[in-house]
């Protein structure tokens, strides 16, 4: 069973870029590193033959990993959702309760959610437990060092 991967279109778009970049950039440049290795001779004691055949699986790999995924992915159009429940693509803004301090996340598919650029996959903890609630309501979230009580204070759409 194939399982389809909610994502964004920022998200796509960027998963495309990559895998264009591995095969039209990447990929090259290994193949022309492989080669210069071999003609170095003896391919047993090879450090630098190894080192870009290890590099060409790896990308190989990546490509294999982004082909299926743009293969699965189910695109989600954010700018078409609205109201104030949460759900997948929501832009959610929380205050800590323990110490006041302010986070917003838009929840995402997994393979687009970075924690740097505030964006938390579907299945994470937080997201799971925001899901299907509303602005106004306080969320208790089980985190690795215990139990953490959020309110939401505001569910936009961007």
């Amino acid at each position: 069973m194939m399982d389809k991967v909610p994502m964004t279109a920022g998200g796509y778009a960027a998963l495309t870029d990559e895998l264009k970049h591995r095969q039209s950039v990447d990929r090259p440049r290994i193949i022309e590193h492989i080669a210069e290795a071999r003609s170095h001779g003896d391919l047993s004691e090879n450090a630098e033959y190894h080192a870009a055949k290890e590099e060409q699986s790896h990308n190989e790999g990546r490509i294999a990993e982004l082909e299926d995924k743009l293969a699965r992915a189910d695109i989600i159009d954010i700018s078409k959702l609205s109201g104030d429940t949460i759900k997948f693509g929501a832009t959610v803004t929380l205050i800590d309760e323990d110490t006041e301090k302010k986070a917003v996340w838009q929840i995402v598919g997994e393979v687009e959610a970075d924690a740097k650029k505030g964006r938390i996959s579907i299945t994470s903890p937080l997201a799971r437990a925001l899901i299907g609630k509303k602005k106004g309501t306080t969320v208790e979230v089980m985190a690795p060092g215990g139990a953490k009580a959020y309110e939401i204070t505001k569910v936009e759409w961007r």
